[in-house]
């Protein structure tokens, strides 16, 4: 069975004419697009992690992402020996085909390639529940690196992109609001340790989301 003919593409296709159908009714009611401080005033110490650099995005990748607010930093790691990369992209609408590219369509673009892909679960603090993200193990040639990302709206973490499809129906109608975040985390692997590059994403992310709460509208 080809991919248009399977019935992961006939779902995908009623999400997503469902989803333009409830954008289209609902654009013209007024939408309430949240004001963020610039994302470039995200701390650069937290918690013994340490801002070393902040990377420019090229303008052809901007443009293609069409966010509001991008960050794309590296922090060096308490113990100074690895630099674990922060992106966040910030979306104020999607009612104008402004949406996350998802890094599992960026990630082969870039000429990475998933070898390992799943779920982890990180405890952050002020939240019941721990957050549930994306891992992946991406190989570039000789290089493999950890990705942790997700989508945040409204304080909600999400990892499918189609629960966020649907989530941001419901935004929608609900709050006139469209406004979203990706978050993606990079770690380095060093000496073919993937577990300890997790961890270190883990504490990473862990170390980062209280600011990350504040930063981002909910």
């Amino acid at each position: 069975m080809s991919f248009l003919e399977s019935k992961f593409a006939r779902v995908l296709t009623i999400l997503l004419a469902v989803q333009a159908i409830v954008l289209h009714t609902a654009i013209s009611r007024p939408e309430l697009t949240p004001v963020i401080h610039p994302l470039a005033s995200f701390p650069s110490i937290i918690a013994g992690w340490r801002s070393v650099e902040d990377v420019p995005i090229e303008q052809e990748v901007l443009d293609l992402l069409k966010a509001d607010d991008t960050l794309n930093r590296l922090y060096a790691a308490p113990s100074g020996k690895i630099d674990v990369n922060l992106f966040i992209a910030f979306f104020k609408t999607q009612r104008e085909g402004q949406s996350p590219h998802s890094p599992k369509n960026c990630l082969p673009g870039n000429g990475w390639q998933p070898v390992e892909t799943g779920l982890v679960s990180i405890p952050a603090p002020g939240r019941p529940q721990p957050i549930v993200a994306n891992r992946y193990v991406a190989s570039h040639g000789d290089d493999k690196a950890v990705v942790i990302y997700w989508y945040q709206s409204h304080n909600r973490i999400i990892a499918s992109e189609y629960s966020a499809k649907l989530w941001l129906i419901a935004d929608s109608i609900r709050y006139h609001r469209s406004d979203t975040a990706l978050v993606k985390i990079v770690v380095p692997v060093v000496n073919e340790n993937t577990e300890a590059a997790t961890k270190l994403g883990v504490s990473f992310v862990e170390a980062m989301f209280p600011a990350l709460s504040r930063e981002l509208p909910r």
